[in-house]
């Protein structure tokens, strides 16, 4: 397995967990049937931190299927540097540090590792044109 592989497994493994936090928090506030109602309006809405981390799970899972891509890409072409294997790393760490300021409610600090992760794709990006 290469060290892009190992990174996106990682990622896809924290992607896949991040739903069980704001699911205990719903079922803390609605209770284990409401939790698996029906959406409706009229539920009792769930702490911001979990409604946050909904979101940010949301981002997660819309910014792996690129990241996902573009690994798996460089993977069939064998193209493996340092470079790739440090953007991997950087975009697993800024998911996460991601996920943790936007459930805190840190919105700069959300933005900047955002902005982090998507630089981290466009290092990528020009090693699948052969740039690194």
């Amino acid at each position: 397995m290469t060290r892009e592989l190992l990174w996106l497994t990682l990622t896809v493994i924290l992607t896949g967990v991040l739903w069980i936090p704001y699911t205990l928090d719903r079922i803390m506030v609605r209770g284990l049937m409401g939790a698996m109602a029906n959406p409706s309006r009229n539920d009792k809405p769930q702490a911001a931190w979990a409604q946050r981390l909904y979101f940010a799970h949301t981002n997660a899972v819309e910014n792996l299927v690129p990241f996902a891509a573009l690994v798996l890409i460089l993977d069939s072409m064998g193209h493996s540097t340092m470079s790739t294997a440090i953007a991997c790393a950087v975009y697993f760490w800024a998911r996460l540090a991601h996920v943790i300021v936007y459930a805190l409610g840190i919105p700069v600090l959300r933005t900047l590792a955002f902005t982090v992760g998507f630089l981290a794709q466009a290092v990528l990006v020009v090693a699948v044109f052969g740039k690194l």
